[in-house]
């Protein structure tokens, strides 16, 4: 049996990015999925793509009435509501520096960052709990809230909130037995973390190179995150071999949170000849 079968799961910005590889992979494990977007092309696309167990419907997660109506359509659709995946998400202005910083688009990016998985944790709640089955909701933050760093401080600021709000009401929700965890991609290859959008098309092969090379610098495992790396993440903690899993932050960033993996040591002894012991 696929490991979702009979499950029904909600996956918010499911029209592209990590979204979509969680819609392609919940639906081969035997979900129906509704995709959430404001992409209607490519959202409707998607779901003719997988067929009679896939909904398109266009939801703005900054607004509380359309989240409330997307799970409750959810339901009068499929009957049930098993997995809400809250992975829907926008950048800040990249300002270098904080002090250039004009903060325009603090409200939009919290509204869309942290309101959002907030409603959509409540009114996906609010089902389960009737339900009386439990059921798995997912967040999806970013190593930009677990790790300190330059610029885009509202970006961060609404993950590092995210992660918070997940593991506190993971400990609220679990005396209905609804598991919340949170993950937290790194580097993934998705349009919002390319740089080369817009770039002459000659260029967008060596910038490419050097925006790996960026990325990879403090990477344990040197390889680019790719979509469905995260999907799979999304995918453990929605089954049921997450059972006993709640209130987690889990990284999916090949080992940045585990320390810098330069050896600083053996580059000193290297680069003056020395050997360690004589």
């Amino acid at each position: 049996m696929a490991e979702l079968e009979g499950k029904v799961a909600i996956v918010t910005g499911g029209a592209s990015g990590i979204g979509r590889a969680s819609i392609e992979l919940f639906a081969a494990e035997g979900a129906k999925v509704v995709i959430a977007d404001i992409a209607d092309e490519a959202g409707e696309a998607l779901a003719r793509d997988i067929g009679a167990n896939a909904w398109y419907r266009r939801s703005d997660v900054s607004q509380r009435a359309d989240v409330e109506a997307l799970v409750a359509q959810t339901v009068e659709r499929f009957g049930r509501l098993d997995i809400m995946f809250n992975n829907a998400g926008i950048p800040c202005g990249a300002f270098p520096d904080f002090l250039d910083d004009t903060l325009e688009d603090f409200e939009k990016v919290i509204a869309v960052n942290l309101y959002g998985p907030m409603v959509g944790t409540q009114a996906a709640a609010r089902v389960m709990r009737d339900q009386g089955e439990g059921g798995a909701i997912i967040n999806n933050a970013s190593i930009a809230g677990l790790l300190a760093g330059q610029a885009m401080m509202t970006y961060r600021a609404s993950k590092a909130a995210l992660i918070q709000f997940s593991k506190s009401v993971a400990i609220d929700l679990a005396k209905h037995a609804i598991r919340v965890n949170c993950l937290v991609p790194g580097h993934i290859r998705t349009a919002m973390s390319s740089f080369e959008q817009g770039s002459q098309p000659e260029n967008v092969q060596a910038l490419a190179r050097d925006v790996d090379a960026i990325y990879l610098s403090n990477q344990p495992l040197k390889r680019r995150g790719e979509p469905r790396d995260v999907a799979e993440a999304a995918m453990f903690l929605a089954s049921d071999r997450a059972r006993q899993i709640t209130g987690v932050t889990l990284p999916v960033e090949g080992g940045v949170v585990a320390g810098d993996p330069v050896n600083h040591l053996s580059d000193i002894l290297e680069a003056r000849k020395w050997h360690l012991g004589g």
